[in-house]
């Protein structure tokens, strides 16, 4: 392991990160500057560490696989630490480990939370919680490389270690231009949402407010009801579409921009995306319309939560833990799916069901025609079989931590539809699950050692899996372990 360079890359994040908490510092003198100092303790906090972690000079200056991996795991854990602090400072937050809790779930964009009334909060930390959202959509360690400016080649290296998905794209040779590039869409979708949900109706700072968690597609809001507080439907309208397209793999919006519209709407996993929410929109329309007024009401609603919680954002317009069966059972496996690989989004990614799907289906048809040759692709891309080796043992993971996770919480006694949907919203980045975790409730209740465990399923989720466990294996401890 060449830790000289693993701390001087977490000195730079945490140097990179620590200028974002200016922000909330700003946002609190404008508002009366109530928690204006527990950012500015949380600034100099981190900005002093994070220099100091710079001065160390590495000799080998090349970042390999087993490097970025173990970057990527301990940085999001440093993050949601320091990320902690104002939260911690602030007072409003009963101990560290509910402010971690917080902290994780904000970075991770899984929007869960132990707090009981929102409103109260000052409105730095407000904004602060969902700036975090933003910060953490596309990638703390992305962002990184999108301002630093000594990035070497080796550092796509960290991009895979935190990309979602079988294989993150390199838009452009360079992977400092990538970075680049997906994050200037990145802002242009989230101010343009801001001045829409402007010109819609909300105030300024609740617009900026809902902007961040929607591109984050995270779901911390500055009321206790989320979206359902302004009644507002048509800003229901534009955030449904948002966090539909910010469900979508970033890079076709490059090739969107470069006019290859075949290329864009050809995209299998796309295709996959607006079908499964056509679809289960149109189920659960049908399903929760005795509920409402009109299927025009049932429609709204519905439309809403699919796009929400297959985005894995987790606002809500209505408590659907209230609704039929069926419709709960949908919302919970498209929580599990979740939306494209590349975006801001969690859960599975739908590219790896398509993939086993088409296996599955490859290897019925070999049994029936023994000398087929034919193999699986997506996009016209052949798929290999390390690939649909490594998609398979994918879902093994998710399953054995799911497992693990659901034993350690049902310790506490709570019922099994709570803990159960607790994982896996936590595992998916989603937030809300159903009962006591459901759209009106949260996880205050839930035992310091339960939330510790949550949010260790979160940041795995996040990290899909790999970069977290690495950190709990002896040999990358190891000072001469070979890279």
């Amino acid at each position: 392991m060449n830790f000289r360079l693993i701390l001087k890359t977490l000195g730079n994040l945490l140097r990179v990160c620590g200028l974002f908490t200016v922000l909330p510092f700003i946002v609190s003198l404008i508002h009366g500057g109530e928690d204006a100092a527990v950012f500015a303790v949380t600034t100099v906090i981190m900005e002093v560490i994070g220099t100091l972690l710079t001065l160390t000079k590495p000799e080998d200056k090349h970042l390999r696989v087993r490097d970025a991996f173990f970057v990527a795991g301990i940085s999001w854990v440093l993050l949601s630490v320091f990320g902690a602090l104002p939260l911690y400072f602030s007072g409003y937050f009963n101990g560290f480990v509910d402010c971690f809790f917080e902290s994780v779930s904000g970075f991770t964009t899984t929007g869960s939370t132990i707090l009981t009334n929102i409103e109260v909060l000052p409105r730095g930390i407000v904004f602060w919680r969902s700036l975090t959202h933003w910060i953490g959509g596309m990638g703390v360690l992305s962002f990184m490389m999108a301002v630093m400016p000594s990035i070497n080649a080796s550092s796509v290296n960290l991009l895979k270690a935190e990309s979602t998905g079988p294989a993150p794209d390199k838009i452009v040779p360079k992977i400092q231009e990538t970075a680049r590039i997906i994050y200037l869409i990145y802002i242009v979708m989230t101010v343009l949402l801001i001045l829409l949900l402007k010109i819609a109706g909300y105030p300024l700072f609740d617009a900026v407010i809902n902007a961040f968690s929607t591109a984050g597609t995270g779901g911390f809001s500055s009321m206790n009801s989320s979206i359902a507080a302004y009644g507002n439907p048509v800003s229901e309208v534009i955030i449904t579409v948002f966090l539909f397209l910010f469900g979508i793999n970033f890079s076709l919006y490059f090739v969107l921009i470069g006019r290859n519209f075949k290329k864009f709407f050809f995209d299998e996993e796309l295709r996959t995306y607006f079908g499964v929410v056509i679809v289960a929109i149109l189920i659960i329309t049908v399903n929760i319309s005795g509920l409402y007024g009109s299927f025009e009401e049932a429609l709204r609603y519905s439309s809403f939560q699919v796009t929400s919680v297959i985005s894995t954002a987790g606002f809500m317009t209505a408590d659907y833990n209230l609704w039929p069966t069926l419709s709960k059972v949908i919302l919970m496996f498209i929580t599990v799916t979740g939306c494209c690989a590349g975006s801001t989004g969690g859960g599975m990614k739908l590219v790896r069901f398509i993939i086993l799907f088409k296996a599955a289906k490859l290897e019925i048809h070999k049994i029936l025609h023994p000398a087929s040759v034919k193999p699986v692709s997506i996009n016209g891309k052949k798929i290999s079989e390390e690939m649909i080796s490594k998609t398979a043992l994918f879902f093994f993971v998710y399953f054995m931590l799911f497992t693990a996770a659901v034993l350690i919480i049902s310790i506490e006694g709570k019922d099994i539809v709570s803990s159960a949907t607790a994982v896996i919203t936590s595992l998916s980045n989603v937030g809300p699950g159903l009962n006591i975790v459901g759209p009106a409730g949260n996880y205050s209740s839930f035992s310091a050692v339960s939330k510790i465990v949550l949010s260790v399923c979160m940041i795995a989720g996040r990290l899909e899996f790999f970069p977290v466990l690495i950190l709990f294996t002896p040999s990358i401890w190891k000072k001469g372990a070979v890279t």
